[in-house]
């Protein structure tokens, strides 16, 4: 009897390990599909906010000059001058601060530059795309936007704002597109091995599997630095369709 109750236990116990073993990727799989479509959801939204910010400001365009000629035609110089002023201060959170050569790149860049500066962090960002890469711009997207997101996410850690800082740089470096994103943060960052962990709730690094993920479907190479205060992530995406897996 003791033994037959081990054989069952032991069975279970099997049936249990072999199902984990299969189920989980399908799991993970899952999850990180719904997390992509998500971020896609979420990137598209942060994009048109910015363009509709910027259709707007151009319906007000006739209104805003109405208002100048009259202050101008009354001598109202002062009030001129706080109304451009305003105007000014208005046009920073719709301007295009950044212009790749690739639309898709340039609207999840101008979207992302637009958050960061918002959030009060410094950033440096200079960017060369060409129009035709044999990348899917959603996977772009979603590579750019998540580098970013972890960027302005460890950033945010920090209490001192004026120590924050993202620095972005992209162009094309021997034949191949290279993507730097260079940000501050508190501390070192945790790793289990060879892997860096995320520090979102909720997310459990999918962000990060998914970065890797786009980068082995391109053939790409992912290097990642740490050092007490600073990280850095380096994506080289050949543009070569021979040299794609």
């Amino acid at each position: 009897m003791g033994l037959t109750l081990a054989i069952i236990i032991t069975t279970i116990i099997l049936i249990n390990a072999g199902l984990w073993i299969f189920l989980m990727p399908w799991y993970v799989d899952k999850k990180i599909s719904r997390f992509q479509n998500e971020l896609v959801d979420k990137h598209y939204a942060e994009v048109e906010t910015m363009y509709r910010k910027m259709r707007g400001w151009r319906h007000d365009y006739h209104n805003h000059i109405q208002v100048l000629k009259a202050h101008m035609e009354f001598s109202r110089y002062d009030e001129a001058k706080q109304y451009l002023d305003m105007l000014n201060d208005d046009l920073t959170t719709v301007d295009t601060v950044i212009k790749t050569g690739n639309v898709m790149v340039d609207a999840i860049l101008n979207s992302k530059l637009t958050m960061i500066k918002e959030k009060g962090i410094h950033v440096d960002a200079t960017a060369i795309v060409p129009q035709d890469v044999p990348f899917s711009g959603i996977d772009l997207s979603v590579l750019i936007g998540n580098l970013l997101d972890n960027a302005m996410e460890a950033c945010m850690q920090i209490v001192n704002k004026d120590e924050s800082f993202i620095r972005i740089y992209i162009d094309i470096v021997k034949k191949q597109l290279y993507i730097s994103v260079t940000n501050s943060m508190n501390g070192r960052a945790k790793r289990r091995g060879l892997q860096y962990l995320s520090t979102k709730v909720g997310l459990h690094g999918f962000g990060l599997i998914r970065i890797d993920r786009i980068a082995s479907k391109y053939g790409g190479f992912i290097n990642r630095q740490n050092e007490e205060g600073v990280f850095a992530t380096e994506v080289m995406l050949p543009l070569l369709l021979d040299n794609m897996k």
